[in-house]
């Protein structure tokens, strides 16, 4: 990865021009670079995002802006608007100053950012809180159920903690030693470090299981789920849609959702913010900061 200089790009009729503030480095933003997908995906992934390179030259999944300039079809936004959103199957990513996204798209989203966030950090928001919102529902989690979240320090596990708590549900966190007191923090009722003690113990006590990082199994999960719970996993195919993007702002603006910010980058620091996320010891969310700093 290395800087370099694009042509500023002009927005197509359905296309807003976005100033990007702020992107993050997501683990599937590691995976894309790295061509690292799990196996179930492997195949179909590299024929999406790249059979032996990333399609895009600029990455970047999830994006916070200002909208600097709209094209004649555009209703919904007008400059001056601050947005959050994806670049999913777009052809240039969010590590860029500037972006054109369309109002509407079968796979990407756009929505105004919640007011009562700084900008920078509504970037961290589409991706892991639309996952975690998407496989809460598939799993149908009811108020008084009891979820184990697996993985729950990662950015799709904090925003899962923190949905399932205001759906009314008992919540037990899977971590390590270090995050024990983060996750409790974010709402978890109950907290296994998985250093030191194995969840799959603990059997027939769950309605829900959540693998949020996409290292447990269904085979194990059973082990501990009632008769007719559900498993849900990262590794299942989700899908993103502007309705639960602007719940999303919705729940922020409530005070009932906040994204946990490990570290924050520059853009001159891709390579070392990626870095650091390939250590798997990526907490939340990770920034980068596009917009020069000051």
């Amino acid at each position: 990865m290395k800087l370099t200089e694009l042509e500023k790009p002009q927005p197509k009729a359905n296309q807003l021009l976005v100033k990007v503030e702020a992107s993050t480095v997501a683990a599937g933003d590691a995976r894309v670079r790295a061509s690292d997908f799990p196996a179930i995906f492997w195949l179909p992934a590299r024929l999406i995002f790249g059979l032996f390179k990333p399609k895009k030259a600029v990455l970047g999944h999830e994006f916070s802006g200002v909208v600097k300039a709209v094209g004649e079809e555009v209703s919904q936004f007008e400059p001056g608007d601050q947005v959050f959103g994806t670049t999913t199957l777009l052809k240039q990513g969010a590590y860029a100053e500037y972006l054109c996204v369309p109002q509407k798209a079968k796979n990407c989203v756009v929505a105004k950012a919640p007011e009562s966030l700084e900008l920078k950090q509504a970037a961290a928001l589409p991706i892991g809180a639309m996952t975690a919102l998407f496989l809460l529902e598939k799993a149908k989690l009811k108020k008084g159920q009891k979820v184990l979240i697996y993985g729950a320090s990662g950015s799709v596990g904090t925003y899962a903690v923190q949905m399932a708590k205001q759906m009314g549900a008992v919540v037990t966190a899977v971590c390590s030693t270090g995050n024990v007191e983060m996750v409790k923090r974010l709402g978890a009722d109950k907290v296994i470090d998985y250093k030191k003690e194995d969840f799959s113990q603990d059997e027939g006590s769950y309605d829900v299981v959540f693998d949020a990082v996409g290292k447990t199994s269904k085979s194990k999960a059973k082990s501990v789920l009632k008769r007719r719970g559900h498993y849900v996993s990262i590794n299942m195919f989700t899908s993103e849609n502007t309705v639960k993007l602007k719940a999303i702002g919705q729940m922020v603006d409530a005070g009932q959702l906040h994204p946990f910010i490990d570290r924050e980058y520059q853009l001159e620091e891709i390579v070392t913010a990626h870095h650091y996320v390939d250590t798997g010891r990526k907490r939340g969310n990770v920034i980068i900061n596009i917009s020069p700093a000051g």
